[in-house]
């Protein structure tokens, strides 16, 4: 069961961003994770009249590693580690390990 998942809001333990908030977007493989508004790049693009795209400078989000980053825990409004708990009728869920409440999802 994957404990940082596309939607979630985490937190930045490490890094340039460390601080700083965003949602999951997209996850890409086990380990690296695209999380909205944290570790942006200025790209600079050529432009491609074939394809139409416009030439100049972009910033775009690129991928973090899982380990920088923390599930953000709204009672307790920190990062927070995550375990996984088996439930009477089977069902794992995801808990928060500081206060052991189920993580909204």
């Amino acid at each position: 069961m994957k404990k940082i998942r596309k939607g979630d809001d985490v937190v930045v333990i490490s890094g340039r961003d460390k601080g700083k908030r965003g949602t999951v977007i997209l996850r890409l493989d086990d380990e690296m994770l695209l999380v909205e508004g944290i570790n942006r790049v200025k790209k600079h693009t050529k432009p491609n009249p074939m394809k139409g795209q416009q030439g100049g400078i972009l910033e775009k989000e690129m991928p973090i590693h899982l380990s920088n980053v923390s599930l953000f825990n709204p009672v307790t409004q920190k990062g927070d580690r995550v375990g996984v708990k088996v439930l009477e009728d089977g069902r794992k869920v995801r808990v928060f390990r500081s206060n052991g409440e189920l993580v909204e999802a």
